[in-house]
């Protein structure tokens, strides 16, 4: 890429109160800021400052989320939903919740706070820095506590509530036959109702309160949106082409508007550390310090347990415990509603945690223990303490620290060192294995948590490289039925082929690595092939349809016509034949369509277990009759026909403008989209653009019923381990929450077409690619220091300078 012409780089200056030095902020050409400060202190208060000059709608609006303040702005729509939210802050000592993370991370959380309250200062004190989102909905932004940022957890990814409760509710109606339809357990592993738990009991909607609290009421999708997964891995020396270590990280979460994650660079005396963290965050999670690199994915670790009570029949708040009646805790919380009175909810906890569902009818409660709601459990805020990591044995030593979520942490050192941590807090259970809900009469109780040292981990593997995409990875040697981590893993799928590319040839790239992460090639459609060879009809239409899907090379590019036709008939036809054929073998017919309900959910054609699928493909046995082979080429010959009708009705009848890019796009929608409706701007949508990819592939792109892409890479980055500057990232659909300005879309179509841009590091690069110079400056004169979260609101010495 050219530098940026020198003439167009503009210049801005900001007085802050509290810095002791000025800032430099540098922002590039791909909206990335790179922030230099003379002090730690000062530049986190940059940080924070900076993340709410560019994302400060965004940020709000998950404090208010977090903190169950919703109602305050958007009325009484969202009270159930603050309600949740309340039940799952941190409600311990600050002193044990900041002691747990790594020393500084108090002092660095409370820069950054006192950074975002100045830039808030300065939008109440002039308005015309407020984001447009402000004057839409008519409300101001919030200053901020350092404790927002460590009580809030409800934004992490967390395990495996929801598949211990849905493997309860699919033994109460189905039996475990059907259950070993749902879900693959990893590693093989058998059944055990825990003595004393009654699954009666559990009624279908027992997690509706824990999914208000963790998911965004304005992500339509809810808690089923697709699968939310990663990849990453990390490449020795020995099979690069520069002779320098690779790493590559492409996280999968949904996908928003603006960017779910936002880069940084942070540079002061001990740290220079560049990549990408969530914008309410101080510090990066995934990028490098120019010492070490690092990236996560998904390890997950069973952190959660639903608990089952039996409470008196005189006075429902109490439950059995250890042989006698205890009393739930009571907490009354006042939540301001807008255009209302404010309304006084009620919080009921046990001893294991939050109550979430209570039948008093019954003489029955449900509560949730989680790992997550304890000290220095906040949801990447550990990543503070490996930014100054000087090399792998510090990194590794920072992680034990890590508590949440599970994460597959890989790294890489200049001098050629690789390798793979799990980091985050394993539940001991003494005299259970997590897979369902338990009694909370006191038979089942955690006893602490497994040493972090228990977990496997590699270094320099012989093979030359190391890969992780949420599959289960333990070895082979791992005891997990005495300390387990869970049963509960991804479908290999992407890992096996990461790990067939990267075990193919040395000589690799960042531009290999980039082709890898965008990686279209469908391995499901590579092992369903084979079962058309013998499959024939006389119906030209089905004999067009089996030609195309058995030449095909299986790649699921946005321009195929065998992808479309393959993703339509596969998911959404093959799928639930072959699937309740085997389900028939099983129940009376009139079981069989609520039975495929639980196994295949209609509202998302990605949530079931492809392991599952394939298996009963590949090997039958006897699940779908004496005659498998026959029952599947029946189920081919019959779905056909209906997956050919439905792209028709989808598409039209010109089969050459059936791929499936025209299908299945990308639309990053603001939450303003789903709050005001019609009424939205046009910038609460952008797009929307062709994808390529399922939730299968390397590129995960997973889609809902209408095929629009729910979840995937918005974020990339590879790293050139010692060549920093030779790096590169993606952040879609911009760094920016700002929709005026250049940087709020301006990296969507680049995404969208599996492009990449370089993630500089040197100052000399930097300078050359600036197109923005931000100045943080401290107020001059004596007693203009205070630090704005202690200011009035609407006053203070808050001056900014703009020049071109």
């Amino acid at each position: 890429m050219p530098p940026h012409p020198a003439d167009t780089t503009t210049t801005t200056t900001f007085t802050v109160p509290g810095l002791a030095a000025p800032v430099e902020i540098r922002v590039d050409r791909w909206g990335v800021p790179h922030l230099y400060a003379a002090s730690r202190d000062d530049l986190f208060l940059a940080q924070g400052f900076n993340a709410a000059r560019d994302r400060l709608f965004q940020i709000d609006l998950w404090r208010r989320r977090g903190l169950g303040l919703l109602s305050e702005v958007f009325g009484e729509s969202c009270l159930e939903h603050d309600r949740a939210a309340r039940l799952f802050l941190y409600r311990g000592g600050m002193a044990d919740e900041w002691s747990a993370y790594e020393p500084g991370t108090e002092r660095d959380t409370e820069a950054f706070v006192r950074g975002v309250n100045a830039y808030v200062a300065l939008c109440r004190a002039d308005p015309a820095h407020l984001p447009p989102e402000f004057t839409l909905l008519g409300h101001r932004p919030a200053y901020w506590e350092p404790a927002d940022v460590a009580r809030i957890r409800s934004h992490g990814l967390f395990h495996n509530l929801e598949q211990e409760v849905a493997r309860a509710l699919t033994l109460r109606d189905h039996g475990p036959d059907v259950e070993d339809l749902r879900r693959v357990r990893e590693p093989a592993h058998d059944l055990r109702v825990p003595e004393g738990l009654d699954l009666s009991v559990i009624p279908d909607d027992v997690l509706r309160v824990y999914r208000l609290a963790t998911t965004p009421p304005w992500e339509s999708g809810g808690p089923a949106r697709g699968p939310d997964g990663s990849n990453n891995w990390v490449i020795a020396p020995s099979r690069t082409a520069t002779g320098r270590p690779l790493l590559a990280n492409d996280p999968h979460r949904a996908v928003t508007l603006p960017a779910l994650r936002y880069l940084a660079h942070l540079s002061a005396p001990g740290i220079d550390a560049i990549g990408a963290g969530e914008p309410a965050l101080p510090g990066i999670s995934v990028g490098h310090n120019g010492r070490i690199a690092f990236g996560l994915t998904i390890f997950p670790v069973d952190q959660e347990d639903l608990y089952v009570y039996r409470t008196s029949p005189a006075d429902p708040r109490q439950y059995w415990y250890d042989g006698h009646w205890e009393p739930m805790r009571h907490v009354t919380e006042t939540v301001p509603v807008r255009g209302a009175q404010p309304v006084t909810v009620d919080l009921w906890f046990t001893r294991h945690g939050p109550v979430i569902h209570d039948d008093p009818e019954r003489g029955t409660a449900f509560a949730v223990r989680a790992a997550w709601l304890g000290p220095g459990m906040a949801p990447y805020l550990g990543s503070t303490g490996y930014l100054t990591a000087d090399g792998p044995d510090a990194f590794v030593s920072a992680l034990r620290r890590w508590g949440a979520p599970g994460e597959n942490q890989v790294y890489a050192a200049p001098d050629g060192t690789i390798g793979w941590q799990p980091a985050g807090r394993v539940p001991d259970r003494p005299n259970w294995d997590g897979t369902l809900p338990v009694p909370g009469d006191g038979r089942y109780e955690w006893a602490g948590c497994h040493p972090v040292e228990t977990l496997p981990s590699v270094r320099d593997p012989a093979q030359g490289w190391f890969a992780t995409a949420n599959q289960m990875n333990l070895p082979p040697d791992y005891p997990n039925a005495d300390r387990t981590v869970t049963y509960d893993w991804h479908a290999p799928t992407r890992h096996d082929r990461i790990a067939a590319e990267l075990a193919a040839r040395t000589g690799w790239t960042v531009a290999d690595c980039v082709r890898l992460q965008t990686d279209h090639t469908s391995l499901t459609a590579r092992r369903v092939q084979p079962l058309l060879a013998g499959v024939s009809s006389d119906d030209p239409d089905v004999a067009w349809a089996l030609e195309r899907l058995r030449t095909w090379d299986a790649g699921l590019t946005s321009d195929s016509v065998p992808a479309a036709l393959f993703e339509v008939w596969y998911r959404r036809h093959l799928r639930p034949a072959v699937l309740g054929r085997a389900l028939s073998r099983l129940l009376p017919p009139d079981r069989c369509a609520a039975a495929l309900a639980r196994v295949l959910p209609a509202d998302e054609a990605a949530t079931s277990d492809p392991r599952v699928d394939l298996d009963l493909l590949l090997t039958p046995g006897g699940r779908l009759g004496p005659d498998p082979d026959g029952a599947l080429r029946t189920a081919v010959l019959e779905t056909l026909p209906a997956a050919l009708a439905e792209l028709g009705r989808l598409l039209g009848p010109d089969r050459d403008r059936w791929t499936w890019g025209a299908l299945h796009q990308a639309e990053p929608r603001h939450p303003l989209a789903a709050w005001l409706g019609e009424r939205a701007p046009h910038w609460t949508r952008i797009g929307p653009a062709p994808r390529g990819g399922s939730g299968d592939t390397v590129d995960a792109t997973a889609y809902g019923a209408d095929f629009r892409q729910t979840s995937g890479a918005t974020f990339r980055l590879v790293i050139d381990v010692g060549g920093w500057d030779a790096s590169v990232a993606m952040n879609a659909p911009g760094q920016s929450g700002d929709p005026a300005g250049p940087h709020y879309g301006d990296l969507f179509a680049d995404w969208a077409a599996d492009g990449a841009f370089p993630l500089l590091y040197g100052r000399a690069a930097v300078e050359r690619h600036t197109t923005h110079v931000i100045t943080l400056k401290p107020p001059e004169g004596p007693g203009t220091d205070t630090p704005p979260d202690r200011r009035d609101s609407d006053h203070g010495n808050y001056g900014v300078t703009n020049h071109r």
